[in-house]
């Protein structure tokens, strides 16, 4: 149909949720953001954010050549209103933001859980917590690019 848009050429939003919005969320952002074609517009958010991003996040995605530049903790409320844009996927980092994500999007198409460790967890020394940034972050990476290839 001429003038139509089919749904495969819109652009698709994303949002990936956590609770803090310090570290997972923001890879899967700029993972997702520039790995994509343009059909798919990356956002992240916390339910209860912190407000600041861990350091070791901006430095392990820099180390991997990943952009940085506009990441920042956020709440979910920037997204779950009558002004925000349409959020067509949600992808949850905790059984907590899980929860909350099926109650502020009710009856939502597609939500999805990512168990993966939350490396802010590690404290013990600073290059266990590298690792687990590190171990986080590719374990982010290969979710993100299996959704890329879909």
């Amino acid at each position: 149909m001429p003038g139509s848009v089919r749904y495969s050429d819109r652009v698709h939003n994303v949002l990936f949720l956590s609770v803090k919005n310090t570290a997972r969320t923001l890879m899967a952002e700029s993972l997702l953001n520039k790995g994509s074609s343009g059909l798919i517009k990356a956002y992240s958010a916390g339910t209860d954010p912190a407000g600041t991003v861990d350091p070791l996040t901006f430095s392990t995605l820099r180390n991997h050549g990943c952009p940085i530049d506009g990441l920042e903790s956020k709440n979910v409320n920037l997204f779950n209103n009558n002004e925000a844009i349409e959020i067509d996927m949600i992808f949850t980092f905790c059984d907590r933001s899980h929860g909350q994500a099926i109650a502020l999007w009710p009856g939502h198409s597609y939500t999805a859980l990512w168990s993966i460790s939350d490396p802010m967890v590690e404290m013990s020394s600073n290059n266990l917590k590298e690792s687990a940034f590190t171990t986080a972050y590719y374990a982010v990476k290969d979710r993100v690019s299996a959704l890329l290839a879909l």
